[in-house]
């Protein structure tokens, strides 16, 4: 065989052999995607206090683990401790100024029944002096004043009614009707609601990040003191939106993590996400913006997939954003072989890189 026969059947191969590669890219990307943009994500809690006040105690460390409703840290509670002294006085005060309510709205009631009986018994005079005056019995001058006392008395006892309606309101039909009694009541809840926030507790098992701060340092309403990354976890992988064209939620998948080399872990597609941020329009009074590029290709746009693992507690070894390689099953069968020998590779890989 002369050097330019070799030479060309060299070439046949390398051709043939691109060939094949190419073909089985295109094939693999559609039934059997793999994809090496893909992370671990805790979820980050920002701690904040909801009060203001001087940080006493700090009782955890910087990344140690810590269990829901654990205290990271407390604030001086001594101004709020005053504040629910204060609101239990004012409900105090509420209370007996009920009770006094209730002596005068007694009394009031008592002036209403004396002013009726004075009432009836004028009305009774005022119509036996109408039937007198007529026979001309008794004088006009008697008469005129039975008819201006009784008059008197219908007005004492409207003023006594009207005396005993306004504490009547005042107080309340009960104590959960008294506006005052009902405001004491709300304001020694937020007080003691404020004392209960001087205690800042974990709002669920993680592990405690960049905690800076020391007693003495001041804390404010809302401003976050450290991270508190969360002991659950989410897979997350963005693949070409082609390679999805045949996956369905509930697929089978394989994971092989950068930190684990040569271990593939079985996992399952929980979701899909519904768009990307190129795809959100913002009402923000601007003109369209369309997008301009002067290449003939584009960049594929990719899809974000969540994936849940078979052994979920191996995701608490792994810190928020670890990297991994997320290999689909979308069709089973053969390409799933195929798929399982790649994703093998590339766990054997990670040995390397």
């Amino acid at each position: 065989m002369t050097p330019d026969q070799l030479f060309a059947r060299w070439v046949r191969a390398a051709l043939i052999l691109f060939a094949l590669a190419f073909g089985y890219f295109l094939a693999a990307d559609l039934w059997m995607p793999l994809t090496p943009q893909a992370r671990v994500m805790h979820p980050v809690i920002r701690v904040a206090p909801q009060v203001s006040g001087q940080v006493v105690a700090v009782p955890v460390r910087d990344n140690q683990h810590v269990q829901a409703g654990e205290v990271l840290f407390s604030i001086d509670p001594r101004p709020y401790e005053l504040a629910v002294q204060q609101a239990q006085l004012t409900l105090e005060a509420a209370e007996r100024d009920n009770t006094g309510y209730d002596a005068s709205l007694a009394a009031a009631e008592a002036e209403v029944r004396s002013a009726q009986v004075q009432v009836n018994e004028l009305a009774r005079e005022h119509k036996r002096l109408s039937t007198l005056v007529a026979s001309r019995n008794v004088s006009q001058q008697m008469y005129d004043q039975a008819q201006s006392s009784y008059q008197a008395a219908q007005s004492n006892l409207a003023s006594a009614k009207a005396r005993a309606e306004q504490l009547r309101v005042q107080r309340g039909l009960t104590d959960e009707d008294n506006l005052r009694l009902r405001q004491a009541r709300n304001d020694l809840e937020r007080a003691e609601l404020n004392l209960s926030y001087t205690e800042v507790r974990a709002q669920t098992a993680g592990v405690v990040s960049n905690l800076q701060i020391k007693p003495g340092t001041y804390a404010s309403v809302g401003n976050s003191l450290a991270a508190l990354v969360s002991d659950e976890a989410d897979v997350i992988a963005d693949f070409r939106e082609k390679s999805l064209v045949h996956l369905a939620r509930g697929e089978s998948a394989a994971i092989v993590f950068d930190a684990l080399p040569g271990q593939v872990f079985a996992a399952q597609v929980t979701a899909v996400d519904a768009g990307t941020q190129q795809g959100q329009l913002l009402p923000d009074g601007n003109l369209a913006a369309p997008e301009t590029s002067d290449r003939w290709v584009r960049d594929a746009q990719r899809q974000r997939i969540h994936l849940q693992l078979e052994q979920p507690e191996v995701l608490s070894q792994l810190p928020s954003g670890a990297r991994a390689t997320v290999q689909l099953y979308p069709v089973g069968g053969l390409a799933q072989l195929f798929g399982s020998v790649q994703i093998r590779l590339v766990s054997l890989m990670h040995y390397i890189y």
